[in-house]
Formats: C-alpha cells, structure tokens, sequence
C-alpha cells in the first residue's frame, strides 16, 4: 500500500492521529488551493471549482469536525475519479 493510499484510508476511517499536514497535503493532491490565513489567523482554507470550501485550524490535534470535512472531500473526489 503506498503512503497516498495509506493516508487516504486514515482519512476515511477518520483517524484520531491525524495532522494538519496531513490533510493539508491530502486536499492539495486532490486539486484544491490553499489560502493562507491573515491577520493572525490560525485558519487555512482549500478551495477548488465546484466544491464547497474547506477551513480547517493548523492546531494539534485536530478536532474530529475538521477531519470529517476531510473525509467527505476525500469521498467526493474517489466518486469523480470512477466517473472518469
């Protein structure tokens, strides 16, 4: 199993140990742009066509609301990639 498989899996099945960077690298793979916070924020958002934007804190841990906004997105693009 690959690392990008690995990390898909963790996501779906929601894993306690996931990292900001984590899902940071996962979103970007999967075509969404990042914007940086400003003004002090801790906040970063991912954005991409078509799809509703994703906040999510760079905090450790990271609370199980923001890994579940991961998972649906996640679940959303392997849904597109079997259409394709």
């Amino acid at each position: 199993m690959s690392q990008w498989d690995k990390l898909i899996a963790d996501i779906l099945r929601k894993a306690p140990n996931l990292r900001f960077e984590d899902l940071r690298r996962a979103l970007l793979k999967m075509g969404y742009t990042e914007h940086q916070p400003r003004g002090g924020s801790s906040h970063y958002t991912y954005r991409k066509s078509g799809c509703s934007p994703i906040t999510i804190p760079k905090h450790t841990p990271l609370k199980r609301v923001y890994i579940e906004l991961a998972a649906e997105a996640v679940r959303l693009y392997l849904e597109e990639d079997r259409h394709e």
